[in-house]
């Protein structure tokens, strides 16, 4: 018996991908959004099948996710943003918040999200970070929609929905019984 391993796969042809990006430290958010859009489509994601949409911040971002996913119309969304310590209490808040939010989506969702939102000690470590994290974020995406294809194929899931099946044969045993009752 052969053993079954998926191997990376990092094709982005004919992927379909959502970025929600924070304008929070917008320098820090621009610098991840470019990195992404060029490692996106450096792995073959056509132009035409990335959206991005920009939110406030970084707690506006799973809203957001939530409304894509919920569209059915991408194979993985990418999550952006950076949250920079300050002297209040409230970047452990937006830090956790954003962080759960994300995760709910993507688990409620089953659907794959990159979450490249950063959160750092201060505006140097975000920097330092923005370029490789965008980058990180692309291929976390295309690998992880690939492999949820797969195992939607594996399971054999052909992406109909099983109960739309049930639901014409009920359609037909209603015509059925309209027809008994006109003869």
């Amino acid at each position: 018996m052969e053993i079954g391993v998926f191997q990376s796969d990092l094709d982005g042809s004919g992927l379909r991908i959502g970025i929600v990006q924070a304008r929070f430290n917008e320098p820090v958010c621009n610098a991840l959004r470019d990195a992404c859009l060029g490692q996106l489509v450096e792995l073959g994601v056509d132009h035409e099948d990335i959206f991005v949409c920009t939110v406030p911040g970084a707690l506006e971002i799973p809203i957001v996710l939530q409304q894509l996913a919920a569209s059915g119309g991408f194979d993985a969304l990418i999550a952006l943003g950076a949250v920079i310590r300050g002297e209040t209490y409230h970047f452990e808040i937006v830090s956790n918040e954003s962080a759960a939010g994300v995760s709910r989506v993507a688990l409620d969702f089953n659907l794959p999200i990159a979450n490249a939102i950063l959160t750092t000690e201060d505006d140097e470590q975000a920097e330092v970070r923005a370029g490789e994290k965008g980058a990180d974020a692309a291929r976390v995406a295309v690998e992880m929609a690939n492999l949820s294809l797969s195992l939607a194929t594996l399971a054999g899931d052909d992406g109909g929905d099983e109960d739309e099946d049930d639901e014409d044969e009920d359609d037909e045993e209603e015509d059925d019984e309209e027809e008994d009752d006109e003869v």
